[in-house]
């Protein structure tokens, strides 16, 4: 056989902003593929409905209220966890504003949640796998859910891309330092993806027009696009792969 197939079963995956969005779908989707979840969100609601969804794929499913940004709690919750196997750091968010307008408190909190909090939650859930003596033998998977804009730049986006560029590069650098425990280290970078959040952006139809103008293939992403491959890095199918980036852009950054 030489077709490795996407199978999580016996596998925990701990997912960041999971309540909605890509966060949710990449839930689901390792949950399809046999893994149990631990979800993470701002809202109680929102997960109970994942969770509930997870269920259904008979895959056990805990999940926690909780702000990323808050190390204490962040760390409680992961020190109780048995064993977590791959980590989605999927929470993160964009204040667009032009360079010469960016506000220090919104500069602040993208790099407080994009990168500070990353980093803690890659290192928190790197420090509970190797609690497993067989890791190098069962192998671990972190995906940072970055962006076409941790490759390319971006009008009103400045700081965004600071963030997602320096997520590209904790990426490479973590992906050195954990590959002899056989903990695999990945970025995923969509381009816009149709979440109920790029909803509120597309009712501008210039700005649609032109972003779609971006893309090649002539279409957004869907959440099922970056969830899929956020399963294929999960798993052993993608083993050889560390240290690299996944761009799920239509071919934006091609041109």
């Amino acid at each position: 056989m030489y077709l490795k197939k996407i199978n999580l079963k016996n596998k925990t995956a701990l997912v960041t902003g999971a309540g909605k969005g890509i966060g949710k779908a990449c839930s689901i989707a390792l949950a399809e593929a046999g893994a149990n979840l631990i979800i993470i969100s701002r809202t109680k609601k929102d997960l109970e409905k994942v969770s509930k969804t997870i269920r259904k794929f008979k895959s056990k499913c805990t999940y926690y209220v909780c702000d990323v940004t808050n190390y204490r709690q962040i760390k409680e919750i992961i020190n109780k966890q048995k064993r977590i196997d791959i980590l989605v750091n999927n929470a993160g968010r964009n204040i667009p504003e032009h360079f010469t307008k960016v506000q220090k408190k919104n500069m602040e909190e993208l790099v407080k949640l994009n990168t500070m909090a990353t980093f803690n939650l890659a290192q928190l859930c790197t420090i509970k796998m190797l609690e497993n003596k067989n890791r190098k033998k069962v192998g671990g998977s972190i995906i940072n859910m970055s962006s076409q804009m941790g490759h390319v730049g971006g009008p009103i986006r400045s700081v965004y891309n600071m963030t997602k560029f320096g997520l590209e590069g904790l990426t490479k650098g973590m992906a050195i330092d954990l590959a002899k425990d056989n903990i695999r280290v990945n970025s995923v970078c969509p381009t816009y993806v149709d979440t109920s959040m790029t909803k509120g952006f597309f009712k501008n139809k210039k700005f649609k027009v032109e972003v779609l103008k971006k893309i090649p293939l002539g279409r957004i992403a869907g959440v099922s696009d970056v969830a899929t491959a956020v399963a294929f890095l999960a798993s052993d199918a993608s083993s050889m792969i560390t240290g690299t980036s996944l761009l799920i852009d239509g071919g934006w950054t091609a041109i």
